[in-house]
């Protein structure tokens, strides 16, 4: 099995974050790789994985970095693959990692998600992929109607809730 999509983050101490990801993509059946680099200490390394990643068929690269946050977009200046940031809430409540992520410079696009919203990012990764790939957009249609599932189900649940003046 080889990955077709790379999670990436700057620190281990992003993985709490950064698991939601790999949890949605292991629900999807979706081959991923998991690393740790750091756009400032490791950028060699980062470097050799950006420009490398499409010859070693990645097709998304889902990048979660805090503070700074130049991980994605150093990664991004350094390939064509589609590059999902999440900003991770290390500080400043994650509106640092945020505004880095999202304020690239024109011809150097990389996506945003919500700050520590690895789960987004995923998903955006398996929509991405399921343009050329039915069994993931599958897996993204069923996910989806598995949410309205609980919302459908949660509102069933309210019903029988009651109080004095509640009129439903």
């Amino acid at each position: 099995m080889k990955p077709i999509v790379s999670i990436i983050m700057g620190s281990t101490s992003d993985m709490k974050v950064m698991e939601k990801a790999a949890l949605i993509l292991d629900e999807m059946e979706i081959p991923f790789d998991l690393q740790a680099l750091s756009a400032h200490r490791t950028p060699e390394e980062v470097a050799a994985f950006a420009t490398g990643a499409k010859e070693r068929g990645i097709k998304v690269i889902i990048a979660g970095a805090g503070m700074a946050a130049h991980l994605p977009g150093v990664i991004a200046s350094m390939t064509t693959i589609p590059v999902i940031g999440v900003p991770i809430n290390a500080s400043l409540d994650g509106m640092d990692a945020l505004l880095a992520i999202v304020q690239m410079p024109p011809g150097i696009p990389v996506a945003s998600v919500g700050i520590n919203n690895a789960t987004n990012a995923a998903i955006l990764a398996a929509q991405i992929l399921s343009f050329t790939d039915e069994k993931i957009m599958k897996k993204v249609e069923d996910y989806k109607r598995n949410l309205k599932n609980k919302i459908t189900q949660a509102n069933e649940d309210l019903k029988k809730i009651s109080f004095r003046f509640k009129t439903n």
